[in-house]
């Protein structure tokens, strides 16, 4: 269950703010936002030009795979291949779980590298309303430069000056701990972080899959 189950009014964006950051995205745009791990930047996939520039400004490998963060667990589970491993782990959703596994049809050869897709549905509520916003999905990585730790705070955000639009925290802080990473089918973890190896055990075991 989310941390965040609602947006409440102290913890909603600027509407000004969450538009200006939206119309930037759409023009091809980057924007650093909280979530409940660490500082992330975003492009909007239909963007043009967009994914191209998240990956300049951070210097980062071209062929290297983003990551594609979604607003709930059903518009991620739409674009990976059925599974019944994704569907147990999406009950960790919203929360720290990034699960790499086959992409379906619905999703964009642009945003599936060999096959592939990184999916991540963040617990933090501008996250969730800058995802809201932006449609559904947006294209994300750490905010930080290729190789230097990730920015953990509002202030570490700005002072990399990788973004057009930094979006304000709301008051709730990451927790400074990168997302666990899991590789399907077979479940391999492959980065350790917030969620632990013996609750994605657990689930692969004999968790049950919601909506």
């Amino acid at each position: 269950m989310s941390q965040y189950p609602a947006l409440p009014v102290p913890l909603q964006p600027d509407p000004d703010i969450l538009a200006l950051a939206v119309s930037v995205l759409q023009r091809g745009g980057v924007v650093a936002y909280p979530s409940e791990t660490v500082w992330g930047l975003a492009a909007h996939p239909d963007a043009p030009g967009g994914i191209a520039r998240l990956v300049q400004l951070k210097g980062r490998d071209p062929f290297k795979p983003l990551q594609v963060s979604c607003v709930d667990a059903r518009t991620a589970r739409a674009l990976a291949q059925e599974d019944d491993a994704l569907l147990k782990l999406s009950v960790r959703w919203p929360g720290p779980l990034t699960v790499v596994a086959p992409a379906s049809g619905r999703c964009s050869p642009a945003l599936a590298p060999g096959g592939r897709v990184g999916l991540r549905v963040p617990d933090h509520p501008v996250a969730r309303a800058l995802l809201d916003a932006a449609g559904g999905t947006l294209v994300t990585t750490s905010c930080n430069m290729s190789g230097y730790a990730p920015a953990t705070t509002e202030a570490e955000a700005q002072a990399t000056g990788l973004a057009d639009v930094v979006m304000p925290d709301g008051g709730v802080a990451a927790a400074g701990l990168a997302s666990t990473v899991v590789l399907l089918p077979d479940g391999e973890i492959v980065r350790q972080g917030s969620v632990s190896t013996q609750e994605i055990r657990a689930l692969l075991a004999d968790g049950n899959g919601q909506s």
